[in-house]
C-alpha cells in the first residue's frame, strides 16, 4: 500500500514569511533596548554629574574702631574675623604670631583693654575701641622697652616665633605684679606678693610656650626687669 505523499510541500518562501520564536524574542529584545537607551543615557549624566550648589552670600561687614599701639584704625570685617586675624590680615600688623590657633601656645598674646589676651580666641567685634598693643607697641620709636633689651641681653629666645607672645606677656606680667595680682603658687592672695620670685614668674608665663626650651633665659629676663636690674 503506497503512502500518500504531500503534492504541494513547504517552500523557502514560506520559511521566510513565517519566522522561528528565537528569530522573534531575539527582535524584541533588540526593540525593548534601543527603546530604553536614551532613558538610561539620560540617567547617567544625571547620575555622573554632581548638583551644582548655589554660589554662598556673600557675609557682611561691619566697621570695627580699633586703638592699635597708639593708632587709629577703622576695620571692615565680618563678625566672626579673630582679633588675630584683624591684626595680621587687615591692619598689617604681623609680629603678632598664629601658632596652635587654640589658646594653647602664647604666641599670639596682646596686651587688650590692659590685660594679656589670647588673640586667637577673641572676635575683634568685641574689643572694638579697646585700646590694643601688639609687639609692634611696646618699643618707643628706636628706643626698646626694658623687657626687650633683658630679652636680648639674656638670651631669652631662640628661633624667636614664640618671643613675640612671650614680649607681651612678660610686660603684663611685670604690670600685673606691680598692681598687686596674686597668681596660684602666691602664699597669701589677699596680699601683694613679696617679691617676684622664679615660681612666680614661672607660674604666670605657663601659658606660653617656648619651644626651643629658652625657659631659664626668659625667667631671668622677666626677673631683671621686675628688680630693676634691666
Amino acid at each position: 500500500m503506497s503512502q500518500t505523499k504531500d503534492k504541494n510541500p513547504p517552500s523557502n518562501e514560506d520559511h521566510a514569511q513565517k519566522p522561528s520564536r528565537r528569530r522573534f524574542l531575539q527582535s524584541a529584545a533588540a526593540t525593548v533596548a534601543v527603546t530604553a537607551a536614551p532613558h538610561l543615557h539620560a540617567q547617567q549624566q544625571t547620575a555622573a554629574t554632581p548638583a551644582v550648589a548655589p554660589p554662598p552670600a556673600a557675609a557682611s561687614l561691619m566697621p570695627v574702631h580699633l586703638m592699635i599701639n597708639g593708632h587709629p584704625y577703622e576695620l571692615q570685617l565680618e563678625a566672626r574675623t579673630t582679633l588675630l586675624d584683624a591684626l595680621r590680615e587687615y591692619a598689617g600688623l604681623t609680629g603678632t604670631k598664629k601658632g596652635c590657633d587654640r589658646g594653647q601656645c602664647g604666641a599670639c598674646t596682646v596686651i587688650a583693654g590692659g590685660k594679656r589676651i589670647n588673640s586667637c580666641l577673641t572676635l575683634a567685634v568685641m574689643h572694638s575701641g579697646e585700646a590694643v598693643t601688639t609687639v609692634e607697641g611696646l618699643a618707643s620709636g628706636d628706643t626698646l622697652s626694658p623687657i626687650q633689651r633683658a630679652f636680648i641681653e639674656h638670651d631669652a629666645f631662640q628661633c624667636g616665633f614664640c618671643t613675640p607672645g612671650q614680649l607681651c606677656s612678660a610686660t603684663a606680667l611685670i604690670d600685673e605684679f606691680r598692681a598687686g595680682d596674686a597668681s596660684a603658687v602666691t602664699s597669701n592672695v589677699r596680699a601683694r606678693p613679696p617679691q617676684l620670685s622664679d615660681d612666680e614668674i614661672r607660674e604666670r608665663m605657663s601659658g606660653n610656650i617656648c619651644r626651643c626650651g629658652a625657659y631659664p633665659n626668659i625667667v631671668a629676663a622677666v626677673s631683671a626687669v621686675a628688680s630693676n636690674k634691666a
